[in-house]
């Protein structure tokens, strides 16, 4: 299927590595110009061809001045994902042992990234009726599932993705959220990860638990999200054949949540 997606731009944050590399990597396929911003520019996504932009969006001033240099290299802006997130190594700990760094740097990082990110972008994508896709979590609708900061920073954003929708929806802008539930990512694989700070309290090898994870998840697929998968609804949404497909949650989850 032609998305028809060719010469449209975008921004994607969080693009380094995981589902936000993937995204810019589909994006790129379909011919978007797109702005990849992270923290460090891997080699992975230098080689999407993409324009990598390094950013901190968790400061006070890192979403505005991202944007800002992202209208300077492609001009008004189609589509924005707000991607960036995580923060979940080691939060492990029960709510009275939570800090308030933690809970403070959570929600800078998966939830005011991406309020600030929006606010900055938004005029550029009403004057050129864009769209807006937040990469949000099964965890904001079982939030047990994950770190307490995490999932309830995710629950915000869902929350904020729907509102956005009914408010600029009728200027043009279309806004949606993706919420991946387990997928094949570093938050999961990586040494320093969520994945390894549950395996260690479990006191169970890293391999075990991710082998068991899916199953005790629910998911009917037997098996961990594929960051592309994600990446190829986001390309979808993003194009006119999703143009009627505004404020709802779409779920890529393995059918791990069994109600709507």
């Amino acid at each position: 299927m032609d998305l028809q997606l060719t010469g449209k731009t975008a921004l994607v944050t969080g693009a380094s590595r995981g589902i936000g590399l993937a995204v810019v990597s589909a994006l790129a396929a379909e011919g978007v110009r797109v702005v990849a911003a992270a923290r460090t520019i891997t080699p992975e996504l230098a080689a999407t061809g993409a324009i990598g932009r390094t950013a901190d969006l968790s400061t006070p001033d890192g979403p505005a001045s991202l944007v800002e240099q992202a209208l300077a290299d492609v001009g008004d802006l189609d589509l924005l994902v707000n991607n960036v997130g995580g923060g979940d190594g080691g939060l492990v700990a029960g709510f009275a042992d939570l800090t308030e760094d933690e809970w403070q740097r959570t929600f800078d990082l998966n939830f005011f990234s991406a309020v600030h990110t929006t606010r900055a972008a938004l005029p550029s994508l009403l004057r050129r009726r864009g769209s807006i896709i937040n990469i949000s979590s099964i965890g904001a609708r079982v939030p047990h599932s994950g770190p307490m900061p995490y999932t309830t920073a995710k629950a915000a954003l869902t929350a904020f993705g729907k509102a956005l929708a009914a408010e600029i929806g009728p200027q043009g802008v279309r806004v949606n959220t993706v919420s991946p539930g387990l997928t094949r990512t570093a938050m999961w694989e990586a040494a320093d990860g969520h994945g390894a700070a549950m395996a260690e309290a479990l006191g169970v090898p890293l391999d075990q638990l991710l082998a068991q994870l899916p199953a005790e998840a629910g998911m009917a697929t037997g098996r961990f999200v594929e960051p592309a998968e994600v990446a190829a609804l986001v390309a979808f949404l993003a194009s006119p054949h999703a143009a009627s497909t505004a404020g709802a949650d779409h779920f890529v989850d393995g059918n791990a949540i069994k109600t709507a």
